[in-house]
């Protein structure tokens, strides 16, 4: 059993590769998460940190954090630091990366210098597939930031279910984004997980900033 470190946003992606990595039988040490100082971050998903803390906690798992100015070499150097900080207790850096190579190789070189294995458990993944597997595996997922012409904010804080899901991919044919998301198109959280104690609930509100950028700000978690 090889113990690993997951790559943690709280998102769809870094959430079911974290559930991929327990059933492969991994032993999850920490989940790493890199806070950008801002909306329009190079490489990392932007958090509600109040409800990353408590997605942590529900999973049980311990959480490291470090914060990041937005741009390539600022986030990149900040992501070495977070895994030399914690490289000595893991063998393994599972990340949730689909489709970017971009982001991909740059993780790959950081955890690869601190000595670590990469494992990206979703990679190549279609996007029917992952939201198939992700509803199949009863998680709760909910859009917290749009940023492309064709998703209305109403879809902000709403569980992505069945019918849900079939409005996405008919959005998703006429308006040309990526269903997944990978192209920035959209952020996601995950309020439940088989690995949570208890699904999360919030309290949110919602901000925007033109006609297609919209987002989801959590006031309160319980």
């Amino acid at each position: 059993m090889k113990k690993c470190m997951v790559l943690f946003s709280g998102g769809k992606d870094s959430c079911l590769a974290l559930h991929k990595a327990i059933q492969k039988g991994y032993e999850v040490e920490f989940l790493l998460s890199i806070l950008p100082e801002g909306e329009d971050a190079w490489m990392f998903h932007t958090p509600n940190l109040n409800l990353l803390e408590r997605q942590a906690h529900e999973s049980g798992f311990p959480l490291r954090t470090k914060t990041t100015k937005i741009g390539e070499k600022q986030e990149i150097e900040n992501l070495k630091e977070l895994i030399n900080e914690t490289k000595n207790k893991a063998e393994v850096l599972v990340i949730g990366g689909i489709a970017s190579s971009y982001q991909a190789k740059r993780i790959k070189k950081a955890a690869e210098e601190a000595g670590l294995e990469v494992n990206a458990p979703l990679w190549n993944y279609t996007a029917e597939q992952l939201w198939d597997e992700l509803l199949e595996e009863g998680f709760k997922v909910i859009l917290t930031k749009i940023a492309c012409e064709g998703l209305p904010r109403e879809f902000l804080g709403k569980v992505i279910g069945g019918e849900e899901l079939d409005e996405l991919k008919k959005l998703s044919k006429k308006y040309k984004f990526r269903l997944d998301f990978e192209g920035g198109e959209a952020e996601t959280a995950v309020l439940f997980m088989p690995e949570f104690e208890k699904e999360i609930k919030i309290d949110f509100s919602i901000e925007s900033e033109g006609e297609h950028r919209h987002f989801l700000r959590v006031k309160e978690v319980s």
